[in-house]
């Protein structure tokens, strides 16, 4: 869904089809001029927790389907200026932190890792935030 803001700017809002958009009121992705941020992002597929008991590859899945949304609204990896994670045990910080870096070691955004009680389903270890800025495209 696509809408004009009152400074003439393009709003768009895609969704994913993720079991919590539609009975929570969310997109999964948004942008608004040259920014674009997602929703918090799991390791969640086809309605599943997939890698459950590994935070690391949580983490990379969760960042990929932060990605692709971001890629649908014309975002590339590069465009990340921004990552939240948030994970439910601190013990996890190494292994989230090395799969963030796998993907996002040369673009070095701005990051905050934080220790939360719990997820929407306990066999989730980890979700992510990112916000990209697109400069003139």
């Amino acid at each position: 869904m696509t809408a004009v803001a009152e400074d003439g700017a393009a709003v768009t809002r895609l969704g994913s089809g993720g079991p919590w958009e539609a009975v929570f009121g969310y997109s999964r992705v948004v942008r608004a001029g040259n920014l674009a941020w997602t929703a918090g992002c799991t390791s969640t597929v086809d309605g599943r927790v997939a890698h459950v008991g590994d935070a690391a590859a949580q983490t990379a899945q969760a960042l990929r389907i932060g990605l692709d949304a971001l890629a649908e609204v014309g975002a590339e990896p590069a465009d990340v200026v921004r990552t939240r994670m948030y994970v439910t045990d601190r013990s996890y910080a190494d292994e989230v932190g090395r799969a963030h870096n796998a993907i996002f070691g040369a673009v070095r955004p701005a990051a905050t890792m934080v220790v939360v009680a719990g997820l929407i389903d306990p066999e989730h270890l980890v979700e992510v935030e990112l916000e990209a800025w697109l400069g003139d495209r």
